[in-house]
């Protein structure tokens, strides 16, 4: 069979398997992009469309065979790196997971930054570092529990020994002891504030939806707005600022980098410690 015979084969059987995906047909669809891969294994889109069927079946180990295969195909398909981050969340390699997202969240702001699929991979890599966060949280605060109290028998232990030494000393080595715990305490929680849930600041939210930028922009007002809320506000709304009501065009829009960069500080900081329904 000559390359070009070939290529046309594994294109037909391409689109058979997106009809077949429109339809729910998870199963035939994969057969359909396997043979496409049989003839054209060179071709990412039939690896990135099968493990979007396994996605759709929960398969997530031939999910992640089939992304890392596309990604040695092209390093910068977009949809390869996102199915990759996903499977790796779900088995629990939270760090990795999220450096993919990230690197799809870049590739996909680079190539079309108004497509569905960019917010799409924005929401979940919020999610991933909420689950990154609460994963080492819970490892954190499990190894602080057992140092406390292995502190905390030490200095009981200590006392005993001390008690057992010094007769006539009891009561002022108890009340020491009661001095040092509770100290140990006090470094202990403290220790743990940093696990705690952060609120996000009101500076860091659109004013409109009142959720967390993703894309923010400036208006000349100096008032800031997540990027496709301000657009479609303009396109059927009107071309003025919803909040100032001063003349708005979208040519004036400008990217907010200062607060693009804190709310990526933020993210980093506290690991996005609050849920997204």
């Amino acid at each position: 069979m000559s390359p070009i015979v070939g290529s046309k084969q594994a294109e037909q059987l391409k689109q058979d398997g997106n009809s077949y995906f429109q339809k729910n047909r998870f199963g035939a669809a994969i057969d359909a992009y396997t043979e496409a891969i049989t003839l054209c294994p060179n071709v990412p889109i039939y690896w990135t469309n099968r493990a979007l069927c396994h996605r759709k079946r929960n398969d997530w180990q031939r999910v992640e065979e089939d992304c890392r295969k596309a990604i040695q195909l092209d390093h910068n398909s977009v949809k390869a790196h996102y199915y990759l981050g996903l499977a790796l969340l779900q088995k629990e390699l939270y760090a990795e997971g999220v450096r993919e997202l990230e690197k799809a969240l870049d590739l996909g702001r680079g190539a079309n930054p108004g497509s569905y699929m960019v917010e799409e991979i924005w929401e979940e890599l919020a999610k991933a570092k909420y689950l990154e966060w609460e994963h080492e949280s819970t490892r954190r605060s499990w190894e602080l529990q057992n140092l406390k109290e292995s502190c905390e028998l030490a200095l009981k232990e200590k006392h005993m020994l001390d008690s057992s030494q010094i007769e006539g000393l009891v009561d002022e080595n108890s009340t020491s002891l009661l001095k040092q715990l509770e100290a140990v305490g006090k470094v202990f929680m403290r220790a743990a504030e940093d696990d705690t849930p952060t609120e996000v600041p009101d500076h860091l939210c659109c004013k409109i939806t009142l959720d967390i930028f993703r894309d923010p922009v400036i208006t000349p007002s100096g008032v800031t707005y997540e990027r496709a809320v301000i657009l479609d506000h303009l396109q059927k709304v009107g071309k003025f600022d919803p909040i100032t009501r001063e003349p708005l065009y979208t040519s004036q829009l400008v990217p907010n980098l200062a607060i693009k960069e804190a709310v990526h500080a933020f993210l980093d900081r506290h690991g996005w410690a609050y849920r997204i329904d």
